[in-house]
């Protein structure tokens, strides 16, 4: 099973410390209301990292899924002298107790993966969309794919989304990205494919020469027309295309892409970790097929998998190795000084269940993630997850 690994000394530049050195650890979770099964999942992984001599007690809060609970579950959890807080699981959640935390010094280990829930001391562990867009453009921009568009749904995701791209896109120096927001109705769909491809220019006046070339409705204009016909479409004004989609959505995609010229082999179609939940699926699509996306290696849950169901007679929920991670940290920076910003930011970060990931002391996790290519007989790792990460200059 995989463990976290620390550096034994800090960076000379090692940002200012702030968190409790020693307590229990306070496991902040949904343990009733809709979410209970999910929290008693979460628990579970926990009190796996944390099981044998040595380990920090565990102080396990009900949060009943409400910020407004998990902010008093945090602020008890304080009061009881816990040096350290793991969870909440929710983006509200945590965007609750991160300002009851910071009054009081102490770090949080959350378990949302929404980056915005990111602060000094407060570490969203959930795997970002913000880092899913810059390890597949990354990986894109190494195989010369730098002109960078996105086509996303009009949402909250969406933005965040749209916001790691147009980072990304500026970190490489490349263009400044196409972005493109969908609504819900095919007819938008089909509408937003079309204007992000600029096919109005690209397409439909190769498609008006032709019909005026008709019109003429001599030798000349037959055959001005049969030459333009064979004219190809001239590509669209980007060579890699995020898709922010699944299901049928992807689908309805994956069918207007070629019809306005906008897929491959021109472009490089890029994804969401999300499509690996479905890559068989979206590799029966021949639209789709060579179409890039970022994700944890399945190969380095196997261990924390194998383990987990053994004790618990169930597969765990892939946020249980988030949980399990988080506590897992929690155990071994108890043993290198406590829970303080200086020990949880050390630049060699930790081995993690999904991969190596550093702490930033901006609150900001990143995460080594591995590139799949979409294939009609399941998905192609085309290049593995990183062994170690380095943290910008601050």
């Amino acid at each position: 099973m995989p463990s976290p690994i620390l550096g034994n000394a800090p960076p000379a530049s090692a940002p200012a410390s702030i968190g409790r050195t020693t307590g229990p650890v306070a496991l902040l979770l949904p343990l009733s209301g809709p979410l209970a099964p999910l929290g008693q999942a979460l628990e579970n992984a926990a009190k796996l990292a944390l099981s044998g001599p040595g380990a920090p007690t565990l102080d396990i809060r009900d949060t009943q899924g409400s910020p407004q609970a998990a902010a008093q579950a945090a602020q008890a959890a304080i009061a009881a002298g816990d040096g350290l807080i793991l969870g909440p699981l929710t983006s509200a959640e945590t965007k609750a107790v991160a300002p009851v935390a910071a009054a009081a010094g102490v770090n949080v280990l959350a378990f949302t993966n929404d980056g915005t829930a990111a602060s000094p001391g407060v570490w969203p562990l959930g795997i970002t969309p913000g880092e899913q867009v810059r390890r597949v453009i990354g990986y894109a921009a190494d195989q010369g794919r730098t002109r960078v568009a996105a086509l996303l749904p009009q949402s909250d995701y969406g933005q965040s989304l749209g916001q790691a791209v147009r980072e990304q896109a500026q970190s490489l120096s490349e263009p400044a990205p196409d972005i493109a927001y969908y609504q819900g109705s095919f007819a938008s769909l089909t509408q937003t494919v079309k204007s992000l491809s600029d096919f109005a220019d690209r397409g439909e006046s190769i498609e008006a020469e032709i019909r005026k070339a008709r019109d003429q409705d001599n030798q000349a204009g037959r055959l001005k027309a049969r030459e333009l016909e064979r004219q190809p479409i001239p590509p669209p004004p980007f060579d890699a295309l995020f898709i922010a989609a699944n299901g049928e959505t992807l689908a309805e995609i994956g069918t207007l892409l070629p019809y306005y010229d906008a897929g491959a082999p021109q472009v490089q179609l890029l994804g969401p970790a999300l499509w690996a939940g479905n890559a068989a699926g979206i590799g029966t699509q021949s639209a789709l097929r060579g179409a890039l996306y970022a994700a944890p290696d399945p190969a380095s849950r196997a261990a924390f998998l194998a383990k987990y169901q053994s004790v618990y007679g169930a597969p765990p929920p892939a946020v249980a190795d988030v949980a399990f991670d988080a506590a897992a940290i929690a155990r071994l920076a108890a043993g290198q000084g406590g829970y303080t910003t200086e020990v949880l930011t050390n630049p060699s970060g930790f081995a993690g269940t999904d991969g190596v990931l550093v702490l930033l002391a901006n609150g900001h996790v990143m995460r080594g993630l591995a590139v799949f290519k979409i294939q009609s007989g399941g998905p192609e790792m085309v290049a593995p997850s990183p062994t170690s990460l380095s943290a910008p200059a601050s």
